[in-house]
Formats: C-alpha cells, sequence, structure tokens
C-alpha cells in the first residue's frame, strides 16, 4: 500500500489513478491523518438499452385512486 501527502496527490493524480487501475492500492493522507483511497469503478459489461424492461413493469387501472387513509386529511 502506498501513501501519499495530499500535496503529491494534487501533482501526480493522473499517475496515482493509473497505479489505481492497475490493482496498487493508493491511499492520499491529508494533514489531519484523514485518508481516502483511490479505487477503480468498474462499467457495466454492456450499454443500458431504453425499453429494456417493457413488460416487466404493469400497473392496475386503480393506480392513481386516492387513498381511504388520507380521506380525513382531503376534507
Amino acid at each position: 500500500m502506498e501513501r501519499y501527502s495530499l500535496q503529491d496527490a494534487q501533482e501526480h493524480l493522473r499517475k496515482l489513478i493509473a497505479e489505481a487501475l492497475h490493482g496498487k492500492m493508493v491511499v492520499i493522507m491529508d494533514e489531519e491523518e484523514q485518508a481516502v483511497q483511490l479505487v477503480p469503478v468498474r462499467g457495466t459489461s454492456k450499454p443500458r438499452k431504453a425499453g429494456s424492461a417493457r413488460g416487466l413493469v404493469t400497473m392496475t387501472a386503480d393506480f392513481d385512486a386516492p387513498l381511504a387513509d388520507f380521506d380525513e386529511y382531503a376534507a
């Protein structure tokens, strides 16, 4: 695990990102000894497609009817 100061991280951010992407643990420390870790975020394996959930969600005919629980508030 490599530790870097906040100033070093600002100066070498591209290098630190590249190291994190290659599996190296990168920790950045500030003056108060608080730390953050750079972690790669992996994208989804396939792109999203609009309409791909079509037919999976259904609503009843009265989905927007008033609820009986709120009768006293609607008066």
